[in-house]
């Protein structure tokens, strides 16, 4: 398992395994995009030789406060650890540069997301009614938080 930063330069792979992870995912040019703005960091797993990429993590660490954008892991490599090792990584990069919590949102049906922010410290804060547009109805999301540098 090797974690290491990505840039804009990875922009490809990111949405390579977000469309992998999510039904609407993000394209490359999006990923560039936020890859550029204030704050923003990206960690990616690979694996193998040669690398392959596994799973990402990005996040927006901004005034004292980080967020989760988005993770993803590609299916084939799930239950492996990939998650939980992506969401500490950017837990310390962001206490690095000085955010006090890290928050993120999450589908309240995504049962297996859910209990991997659960054993990674995070706790419910919040709900936001109807913030993931779904094709059966809009879906409400767990707004969560882990403190850092405590």
């Amino acid at each position: 398992m090797n974690l290491r930063p990505a840039g804009a330069e990875a922009s490809f792979d990111l949405a390579d395994l977000h469309d992998k992870a999510f039904d609407r995912p993000w394209t490359a040019l999006e990923f560039e995009e936020l890859l550029k703005s204030p704050g923003v960091f990206a960690v990616l797993g690979e694996a193998g030789d040669p690398a392959e990429a596994k799973g990402f993590i990005l996040c927006r660490s901004i005034a004292g406060e980080a967020e989760i954008l988005t993770i993803a892991v590609d299916p084939a490599a799930r239950r492996r650890g990939w998650g939980a090792a992506l969401v500490e990584v950017a837990a310390g990069i962001a206490a690095e540069t000085g955010a006090e919590a890290l928050f993120l949102e999450v589908a309240v049906d995504n049962v297996a997301a859910v209990a991997l922010y659960q054993a990674s410290r995070f706790a419910k804060v919040g709900v936001r009614k109807g913030y993931y547009p779904h094709p059966d109805g809009a879906k409400d999301a767990v707004v969560m938080r882990r403190a850092l540098n405590t």
